[in-house]
């Protein structure tokens, strides 16, 4: 049987995490727009009376409108980190993704083991806050302009959305996963992605030295896109039209 993806290439929707924005995906979108993919990489935004009064079904909600709004697109490949992991993961079936990739992702709570849910106010200033010895300190793996970009652009998050996430608990997908893990990443340990990655029965890459958004803004950003790029396009390809 020929695969459905032979001459439709399927659009990339990027999710990002907690306090950042769609601009963590840049390195990301060009690998994916060099080999002929679409992407979107949108910002998760508050609902309108405010940050303090959005949760987590508002965030998941804008990422399934993400993922309607293109009559064009015959499938999809949703691929989150941090926090857009877990939305991810949690509008896959809804949305019939074509694969998931879950990068440095919270895992739902049926998944051990798991970090321990902080004490998170009601708004959290990640960005009101933020400072540059921070950033340095949680991008030690990533180049001057990386670090610079992401002080200049981390937002506050909303405590009800985390602690929400904290407590949610999924079923797992029945599309194929790639979760791909920092090896050094300090929020999501090793232990949970690989945790992930068998409660997905998917498949996990383990970047060397990478931290939490190493992956996506570190050095080896690109080539782990492009890794992620290649597990993409021999899973869709190998997937089946039924006659």
């Amino acid at each position: 049987m020929r695969s459905r993806y032979e001459k439709v290439k399927p659009r990339a929707v990027f999710v990002h995490g907690a306090g950042g924005g769609g601009w963590e995906w840049a390195i990301w979108q060009r690998v994916f727009a060099a080999h002929g993919w679409r992407s979107v990489a949108r910002d998760l935004l508050p609902v309108q009376k405010g940050l303090a009064d959005t949760h987590l079904h508002d965030y998941a909600q804008q990422v399934e409108d993400w993922l309607r709004d293109d009559a064009d697109v015959h499938c999809d490949l949703l691929i989150g980190a941090s926090l857009g992991g877990l939305l991810a993961l949690a509008v896959a079936r809804n949305v019939e993704a074509a694969a998931l990739v879950l990068v440095n992702s919270l895992a739902p709570s049926n998944v051990e083991p798991r970090p321990a849910c902080r004490d998170y106010a009601e708004i959290v200033p990640w960005g009101s806050a933020r400072s540059l010895s921070s950033t340095l300190r949680a991008m030690p793996d990533t180049d001057d302009a990386a670090r610079l970009l992401a002080f200049r652009r981390w937002r506050d998050e909303s405590g009800a959305v985390l602690r929400e996430a904290h407590a949610m608990r999924l079923d797992a997908p029945s599309c194929p996963v790639l979760v791909i893990a920092g090896e050094v990443d300090a929020d999501v340990p090793v232990e949970t992605s690989r945790a992930l990655a068998h409660f997905c029965s998917g498949e996990l890459f383990v970047v060397p030295d990478a931290s939490h958004v190493g992956p996506l803004l570190g050095r080896e950003a690109a080539r782990t896109a492009e890794r992620c790029l290649d597990w993409a396009e021999r899973t869709l390809a190998a997937r089946p039209v039924v006659q």
